[in-house]
C-alpha cells in the first residue's frame, strides 16, 4: 500500500475520504491541501505526512494510480499553479 494512503489509514480516513482527497489533487492541489487539514490529523501525525509528500512527491504519482485516478491531471493543475 502506498505510504500516504496508509497513514491517512492509520488515522481512520475513510476510503471514501482518500479517493476525494486524490481527486482534489488531480483537480486542485491547493484545494486538496485545505483537505488534509479537515482530516481531523493531529498536528504532529500531519507533519509527518506532509513531510512524506514533500520529500517523495512521486508517491502521489503512485497514489493516485492505486486509486485509479489520472494522474495527469495533478501534472496539469501543477503547470497551471506554476504559470499564475
Amino acid at each position: 500500500m502506498n505510504p500516504i494512503i496508509a497513514i491517512l489509514k492509520e488515522h481512520n480516513v475513510s476510503d471514501e475520504k482518500v479517493k476525494a482527497l486524490f481527486e482534489a489533487f488531480t483537480q486542485n492541489p491547493m484545494m486538496a491541501m485545505g483537505l488534509v487539514q479537515q482530516l481531523g490529523i493531529a498536528p504532529e501525525k500531519l507533519q509527518q505526512l506532509m513531510a512524506v509528500v514533500m520529500t517523495q512527491p512521486h508517491l502521489i504519482e503512485e497514489a493516485t494510480q492505486e486509486l485509479g485516478l489520472d494522474f495527469a491531471k495533478v501534472q496539469q493543475a501543477k503547470d497551471k499553479l506554476a504559470n499564475q
